[in-house]
């Protein structure tokens, strides 16, 4: 029997021999016929991403497809950063951001968008940070899609790692510096929080 790892909107994510399942389950709220292309389109966008980042970051090389609405991938090993950053000593917190840092700019490079960098979606096995799901992700060259990309990690870490977030995210953008444009980037993040903070 098939063991599921996690449900969300999109996707039903399981565990079948060794391998990773993520199928998109259909909308039954839209007409058959836009419910399939969508999940077809979907499917197809994330799996050729998925494929340009794992030649680049350490992230699953999903398998040929089988069928149009799964995407099968090696399963890895590890533990979500989400639940395990907490419990490593500062100093070693400090060094898996840098390395987030560096991962993320590696990425940014090649215009890959992740789309929903959070600790949740980050695994780490051994002393090797993975990058998974991306099913939010998208190609794109602008500053600000990048910025907004960064600006959600630092959220997260404000959220899920609160004690030590600010310290965290420095590091984050100490390894992020390796992206050529790096800092607009950041200037970019300043204007997005203060075009946040005007809503409110």
């Amino acid at each position: 029997m098939n063991k599921v790892i996690a449900m969300g909107a999109e996707a039903i994510v399981y565990l079948k021999e060794n391998r990773l399942v993520k199928d998109r389950i259909p909308k039954y709220y839209r007409l058959k016929e836009i419910d399939e292309k969508i999940r077809k389109r979907r499917t197809k966008a994330e799996k050729k991403l998925l494929e340009k980042a794992s030649k680049i970051i350490n992230a699953p090389d999903p398998f040929p497809l089988k069928e149009d609405y799964k995407i099968e991938m090696p399963f890895i090993e590890g533990k979500k950063l989400s639940q395990e950053l907490n419990n490593f000593k500062l100093k070693e917190q400090k060094e898996i951001c840098k390395i987030i840092g560096k991962e993320i700019a590696k990425l940014h490079n090649a215009d890959i968008i992740h789309g929903d960098l959070t600790t949740s979606n980050m695994i780490l096995k051994n002393v090797l940070v993975y990058f998974i799901d991306f099913g939010l992700g998208f190609i794109s060259p602008k500053i600000e899609d990048k910025a907004v990309d960064l600006h959600l990690l630092k959220q997260a870490l404000e959220a899920k790692h609160f004690e030590n977030w600010e310290i965290l995210f420095e590091k984050v953008k100490e390894g992020y510096s390796s992206y050529k444009e790096s800092k607009k980037v950041f200037e970019r993040i300043i204007a997005i929080e203060r075009r946040g903070r005007y809503r409110h």
